[in-house]
């Protein structure tokens, strides 16, 4: 396997291509389910219809020629490498960001990896007893995603795509209005895009998560909730009123001295989450909100926004 000349037809680093070989090893691949049974799994996956259609358009059929040899290799050792790690619950790259405009079958490789694992983490999510309602409405995250990708025209799949690898590992369950990140001794609070951040619908998942973790998981033994979010920044008390959605939230932690994240840009979240656009100039953004306002305000100011984390017992 020349590994230098895979990484060369993909058009990524060939570190990359060798840490996908380190990592999926020579352990077995998972099948995609069949695609006459697609759509119907799409729509369970809450997949919005011009995705779907895209996702069928770009199957990866035999004989297909958009998907060469390396894009087949890159699919195999990519559901290799997620499914390696089934309960894992940390970041993890299912492989290089690859240039999405050269076809369907590249745009959407990590879909095609995330499908083929739909089946191995239902299983896993079984074998602990976890209801079926749980199971899809953790992993419909997927459609949900592919819909901010399609509004960020693509500037949103590159963090999505080792985000969802926490649901294809049974990392990750959507239990309400927040999603449940399992780490070693804390439960990561993360808000998907789904609505008012109400307290008393924020109050139901945390209490649902109480139940639910140590029925499912009872080995797993969790003192607090933690989260790492912008959206526990104190600055956003400046602007936001003291009964909104977002000051009641952050009401709830306990801040972490604040240290500037690795890699990171909170400037660049607060953008990505509140307007769902990375280059509009500020000046066009939409200020129909108090959180739109706030942030569009504070930036114009010469300020920045911080990522801070917090947490609460459980």
């Amino acid at each position: 396997m020349d590994l230098d000349n895979i990484a060369a037809r993909l058009g990524v680093a060939v570190e990359d291509v060798e840490r996908v070989h380190r990592l999926a090893g020579d352990r077995p691949s998972a099948p995609l389910p069949a695609k006459a049974d697609a759509p119907a799994i799409l729509d369970r996956l809450a997949v919005p219809p011009d995705d779907a259609a895209e996702i069928m358009a770009g199957w990866p059929d035999p004989g297909d020629p958009q998907w060469t040899p390396e894009l087949r290799w890159l699919l195999d050792r990519s559901v290799a490498l997620v499914g390696a790690d089934l309960g894992g619950h940390g970041w993890l790259p299912p492989g290089p960001e690859l240039p999405r405009e050269r076809g369907l079958a590249w745009r959407h490789l990590y879909v095609y990896a995330y499908l083929a694992l739909v089946d191995v983490v239902m299983g896993y999510h079984r074998d602990h007893g976890v209801a079926e309602a749980v199971s899809w409405a953790t992993l419909a995250d997927l459609g949900r995603n592919l819909a901010v990708d399609r509004r960020m025209r693509g500037e949103g799949w590159p963090v999505m795509q080792a985000w969802l690898t926490l649901h294809a590992r049974g990392g990750l369950f959507e239990l309400g209005r927040l999603q449940h990140q399992r780490g070693e001794t804390s439960l990561d609070l993360h808000i998907p895009d789904a609505g008012p951040l109400s307290a008393e619908a924020v109050t139901a998942s945390l209490d649902e998560a109480r139940a639910f973790f140590p029925r499912h998981f009872p080995d797993e033994h969790y003192t607090a909730f933690s989260c790492g979010s912008w959206l526990l920044d104190p600055q956003l008390l400046e602007y936001l009123p003291g009964d909104s959605n977002i000051v009641r939230f952050q009401q709830r932690f306990e801040l972490e001295p604040y240290e500037e994240p690795e890699g990171l840009d909170p400037d660049v979240e607060v953008l990505r989450f509140a307007f769902r656009s990375l280059t509009t100039p500020l000046d066009r953004l939409p200020r129909g909100t108090a959180l739109q306002r706030a942030v569009i305000d504070h930036l114009q100011a010469g300020r920045h926004w911080h990522w801070r984390r917090g947490h609460f017992p459980i």
